[in-house]
């Protein structure tokens, strides 16, 4: 297809990490001549970016797939992402659906649409996993305020619950200079905090320059973004217990830029049903690392991933890890509901949970997800903090996060937005957010 002045559109399911890819993907098509509109406007081009983590993924394309259609029947729609990788030949199936591309194929998508045209079946374009042995470095402003920064992909660990290895092929490394000149761009696009995202980042530097080995440790990363200037704040978005060391840990409690908060994946607090995982730790390990924290950054917010109604677990396998999860000092859960996916070691094993039931444990995390948090919400009402205001209008109030990951709120002001003030955090409200005083408000206020 000609692609000077056509237009393009983007969905993005899933994780950080695939929004920081769909930017990417996004770049090279302004560098082919296209420019980007809105999901439900008319476009020449409508990508979907899918995820796989749950049963649904099927659902949530077709939902998008018919979305475009109505947007403009002609317009051509590309599939890609950890789904299309995993079920290329199904989602071509679908009506609506031109092309699918896996793990290989999509950031090079305008590679392909030259004589691409809408037919009864999508064309298909999937390696083997095994080919997916390269790095395409990505990053994404995911607004004004915040950036998701790309440093690994794939994985190696073979947990017996999940596709991702299979949709996005061996752990591999961008390398630390790339990482760094991304970090250097994203601050001159006026980002004031950078989100590292990857699928098991704490592996970072093991295939950078396509060796095997580890190249630089994730601590060495952490160590060289600490000297990037112009950036305010660095989130480590998701990091495996195992995995997080205590030089890492000793090194963010007196970083210039990396800020308190740890997102931790737990998945089970029974060491049987860790087991049948396959996770590489037992439930000490991961209470060793939270209290690792703790000691040294009291205020540290501590996000768990935990997942309920895995085959085999009992009542008394599901209260003890509800018990332990009860008994960290954690700040807020991230529930998941066991989901069977295909080619993965736990779908062929027997004791599976019914559903119900695995939806009544997931109804119990997620109350004591929101005691959790709110709990760790109070311990911090009257002490002095730095929030940063994100793009973001509901209900006339304007959002931001402080560094510890506590939600607070105030009256709108567009003037807000990217910006950063001193404040003394007061009242949790009817919202669960906090308020608060300012302490030293940004310039622009007291003009």
């Amino acid at each position: 297809m000609e692609m000077n002045g056509k237009k393009v559109a983007f969905h993005t399911l899933g994780c950080k990490l695939n929004f920081s890819e769909t930017s990417t993907i996004a770049r090279d098509f302004k560098e082919n001549g296209f420019t980007q509109t809105d999901f439900d406007k008319a476009a020449d081009v409508y990508v979907i970016n899918t995820c796989s983590v749950t049963h649904n993924a099927d659902k949530e394309c077709k939902y998008w797939v018919r979305k475009a259609q109505e947007a403009n029947p002609e317009g051509l729609v590309v599939v890609v992402g950890c789904y299309a990788q995993l079920q290329p030949e199904e989602i071509a199936a679908f009506e609506g659906v031109d092309l699918v591309l896996g793990a290989t194929e999509k950031f090079k998508i305008t590679d392909y649409l030259d004589g691409l045209t809408k037919s009864d079946k999508g064309e298909v374009h999937s390696c083997e996993i095994n080919e997916a042995d390269f790095y395409v470095g990505a990053y994404s402003m995911g607004d004004r305020t915040r950036a998701f920064l790309k440093v690994q992909d794939g994985c190696d660990y073979k947990c017996t619950y999940c596709t991702i290895p299979l949709a996005r092929g061996i752990s591999r490394s961008d390398s630390l200079s790339n990482v760094l000149a991304n970090a250097e761009k994203i601050v001159k696009e006026g980002a004031k905090e950078i989100v590292l995202t990857g699928v098991n980042i704490g592996d970072y530097g093991k295939g950078e320059f396509g060796n095997k080995r580890h190249e630089h440790t994730f601590l060495e990363l952490v160590q060289a973004l600490d000297e990037v200037e112009g950036i305010d704040r660095i989130r480590i978005s998701s990091i495996e217990p195992n995995l997080l060391k205590d030089e890492t840990i000793e090194f963010v409690a007196k970083s210039k830029r990396f800020v308190p908060h740890f997102h931790i994946p737990l998945q089970s607090g029974s060491n049987k049903i860790l087991k049948k995982m396959k996770r590489r730790y037992l439930r000490e390990l991961y209470a060793d690392r939270v209290a690792k924290i703790k000691a040294l950054m009291p205020h540290c917010a501590i996000g768990v991933d935990v997942i309920c109604g895995f085959p085999g677990e009992s009542e008394a396998d599901f209260l003890e890890t509800y018990n332990f999860v009860n008994d960290l000092d954690v700040s807020y859960l991230h529930v998941f509901t066991y989901s069977r996916r295909p080619n993965t070691e736990a779908d062929g094993m027997e004791e599976q949970v019914p559903y119900a039931e695995r939806k009544r444990r997931s109804k119990m995390l997620r109350v004591l997800s929101a005691k959790k948090r709110r709990a760790f919400y109070e311990s911090q009402l009257n002490s002095d903090q730095e929030v940063l205001f994100e793009d973001n209008f509901k209900a006339g109030y304007i959002t931001g996060f402080t560094r510890n990951y506590l939600k607070v709120k105030t009256t709108w002001n567009p003037e807000l937005v990217n910006q950063s003030a001193r404040i003394k955090l007061r009242t949790i409200d009817e919202d669960g957010l906090i308020r608060f005083d300012y302490l030293e408000a940004p310039a622009l206020l007291s003009q």
